[in-house]
């Protein structure tokens, strides 16, 4: 009966220890379906941390055709009509001096109105031109004397003080400084003054003083000079000083020169080839 029951118990060992042998060498399949070497999706979604850059790039690139960078388009938008040109101008300028700029100026017909500008902190100029096209302000083409014409400059200039500005304007009371006096119309006395080769015809309105120059040998051109300008100036409003203004206007294209006060401000004309064309612009800043 032993030999029989110790048989029994080393049949079931046997069975068993086949049983586990078999178990050990199937491997595991979900271990398998992991891989570890390959990352988990869903691992890689739970990546908040980390930008997606092709989606940042389109985004950004989006924005970007939404919103253009602002840029100052006064010196990009040409106008063919002078009161859009001298807007442009006082756009480009940026300046905080409170300048004024003329209604119009004179311009050949077939022409159009353009300018450059320069700005500093207490001074600015505006270089005036007419060209043969249509041209926005600070073009390079103005600066091809085959496209455009400079036809005057305007320099402002801001002082410490009003005494300071006045101290620049060459003002003259001409009836008081004597000469040889002359009937220019219009109620108006010169007074002639001849020295160093030129000869001078000066004379007064309100807080203006004007001047035509001449050389000694063509004496009446400077008196028909003035005579012109009293007359136009009939019809015609100069800006008023504050306070005062100068006038030289020179018979022979080559010096004139308007130049009065406001305040602290002293505005220049010059560059400007015809003496009574340099009348009707400066006529141009009265308001």
């Amino acid at each position: 009966m032993k030999k029989i029951l110790f048989t029994f118990m080393l049949l079931s060992f046997s069975i068993i220890s086949a049983c586990t042998d078999k178990e050990e060498s199937v491997p595991n399949k979900p271990q398998e379906e992991q891989q570890p070497n390959v990352p988990n999706k869903s691992q890689e979604e739970q990546q908040p941390n980390v930008p997606n850059k092709s989606q940042d790039e389109e985004h950004e690139s989006h924005e970007n055709q939404q919103e253009p960078p602002k840029t100052n388009t006064g010196n990009t938008v040409a106008s063919n009509t002078q009161a859009g040109v001298l807007k442009n101008i006082k756009d480009q300028l940026q300046t905080d001096l409170p300048i004024i700029l003329p209604k119009g100026l004179p311009i050949t017909k077939g022409t159009f109105l353009s300018a450059t500008t320069k700005a500093e902190t207490n001074q600015v100029e505006v270089l005036f031109f007419e060209s043969k096209e249509v041209l926005p302000i600070n073009d390079k083409k103005l600066k091809n004397s085959q496209t455009a014409t400079v036809i005057a400059r305007l320099v402002v200039k801001q002082y410490q003080n009003p005494k300071e500005a006045n101290e620049q304007i060459s003002y003259q009371n001409f009836s008081q400084n004597g000469g040889q006096k002359v009937d220019l119309g219009y109620n108006i006395n010169g007074y002639q003054d001849a020295g160093a080769g030129s000869l001078w015809t000066g004379w007064n309105e309100g807080r203006w003083a004007l001047a035509t120059h001449t050389r000694t040998e063509n004496p009446e051109a400077g008196l028909k000079l003035a005579k012109q300008a009293v007359q136009f100036l009939e019809t015609h409003m100069l800006p008023i000083p504050k306070q005062n203004g100068f006038a030289r206007l020179d018979v022979y294209k080559s010096g004139n020169i308007i130049v009065w006060q406001d305040e602290k401000l002293v505005y220049t004309l010059d560059s400007i080839k015809e003496p009574l064309k340099a009348l009707e612009i400066a006529t141009g800043f009265y308001h």
